[in-house]
């Protein structure tokens, strides 16, 4: 067997070897072949005209190439940029009280002389007078305070997946970036209308109905910010 110091000489080996390199690989891109966006891209839908267009050499057609062509996405496979920029802040405080006190209190004075009767059997000095006392005290207090500041600008281009039947779209779009060991991740689904999709081909984030919006990160230092899993069960399963 293999004393700890030469495992350890061996493993300094193989780090000055490499270059420094990490022993755990780079985290892999997500393949953009055969996502939905390459598919949505490799088919095309039926064409908005069946009939033929002869639209010859002039500049004033129609179509979506002429100079004024609405260049828009609104069919399947077609692209658009969505605008992310978020800057919402709340502050919410509540602060509520609550007190109550009541007291009662019943005597038995005279009752057919068993107050006198019971002063000769009780000793210590008991008496039937007061018979019954309550006393009862509640006090509550609560206060809630909520602050929140969130800010968020990116841009990122979608592709039209498809096209539902009152004419909305159907929208995915993703994007990822690597930097030193750290992927980044921004994804955005939902569906939007083309009436909402400006001239230069981009809709705002609050166009979006069913808008979906993440935004993380996936590599060592995403891990090294994530609790243990035994942490994690842990926090599931202890009672206190």
């Amino acid at each position: 067997m293999l004393r700890p110091s030469l495992l350890l000489a061996c493993a300094m080996t193989l780090s000055a070897c490499g270059g420094g390199t990490p022993l755990v690989g780079q985290p892999q891109l997500t393949p953009s072949l055969m996502s939905d966006e390459h598919l949505a891209m490799m088919s095309s839908d039926m064409p908005m005209s069946l009939g033929p267009i002869n639209t010859g050499a002039s500049l004033w057609s129609g179509t979506r190439n002429s100079l004024l062509g609405d260049r828009r996405a609104m069919q399947r496979g077609d692209i658009l940029t969505v605008v992310i920029s978020i800057n919402d802040r709340a502050e919410f405080s509540n602060s509520s009280g609550q007190s109550r006190t009541a007291s009662q209190d019943m005597s038995v004075g005279a009752l057919l002389g068993l107050p006198e009767r019971a002063a000769e059997v009780l000793h210590g000095g008991a008496t039937l007078n007061p018979g019954i006392q309550l006393d009862s005290s509640s006090n509550f207090n609560g206060t809630g305070s909520v602050s929140r500041n969130e800010r968020l600008t990116l841009r990122v281009a979608a592709t039209v997946i498809g096209t539902l039947p009152n004419g909305a779209l159907e929208i995915i779009g993703s994007q990822e970036i690597r930097v030193n060991n750290e992927i980044r991740e921004l994804t955005v689904t939902g569906f939007v209308r083309t009436a909402d999709i400006n001239r230069q081909n981009e809709v705002s984030y609050d166009r979006i109905a069913s808008a979906r919006i993440s935004y993380g990160g996936r590599g060592p230092i995403s891990v090294a910010q994530s609790p243990r899993y035994g942490q994690q069960i842990i926090d599931r399963i202890a009672p206190f």
